[in-house]
């Protein structure tokens, strides 16, 4: 459960307007929902996941950070998830480990493995749960666009906004940061990052967006 680039990037990433309730799924330490509670300090965050020792550990994280009274950490399945709470901002960092070797610690593969959370699965649900005016925000692999694009049209939901991202310059992009919402904006706003220049070097773009949630950048 190590702090990934992706989950940076999405939690730097995330808006919306307005945001006061906020829903984490999958939200593993608690990385992202914590830096949403930076990022928008009135939003309330629930933090929800399948794995008992990423909920204890993310509640651990919660309680010591200063947002604690807005945090809150569910043991739950997103499938059976109940509430009666409709968020403005969902994110997700789901899992999309699709290779043969699977990763030998049981609560990494689970987090790691698309068979614990389907996107298709994912976005119908959170769907379910958005407000009218809100927004599901995603990091996914970049293979996934095609995928993404025929679920959104299922679940009436409309692309918003769409970065591409790649670790330098000479690489193919791997991650899509993508936002979803009910309200059909035309064009599309499609964009490119690219996290370095070389290796721990940092491009402008990454450090704009990151900046804030980085002691040393």
């Amino acid at each position: 459960m190590k702090v990934g680039t992706d989950g940076v990037l999405l939690g730097a990433w995330a808006h919306n307007n307005p945001i006061n309730r906020i829903l984490d799924v999958g939200t593993g330490t608690g990385l992202i929902a914590l830096m949403l509670a930076q990022k928008f300090q009135k939003a309330l965050i629930d933090a929800i996941d399948i794995n008992p020792y990423a909920v204890r550990l993310a509640q651990s994280n919660f309680l010591r950070s200063p947002w604690h009274n807005r945090l809150q950490a569910y043991l739950t399945d997103f499938n059976r998830f109940t509430t009666k709470v409709k968020y403005d901002l969902i994110v997700s960092n789901p899992p999309y480990f699709d290779e043969n070797i699977l990763a030998k610690n049981k609560y990494r593969n689970k987090a790691r493995h698309t068979g614990s959370l389907l996107t298709e699965q994912l976005i119908k649900k959170a769907a379910e749960l958005l407000q009218p005016y809100g927004s599901i925000q995603l990091i996914l692999p970049y293979a996934k666009t095609e995928l993404i694009q025929n679920i959104s049209k299922d679940n009436n939901l409309y692309i918003n906004k769409l970065t591409n991202v790649k670790g330098n310059k000479n690489t193919e992009f791997k991650r899509i940061l993508v936002k979803l919402s009910f309200e059909k904006k035309s064009p599309t706003d499609i964009n490119h990052l690219v996290i370095e220049k070389q290796r721990h070097v940092y491009t402008d773009s990454y450090i704009k967006l990151t900046r804030d949630f980085y002691l040393k950048m």
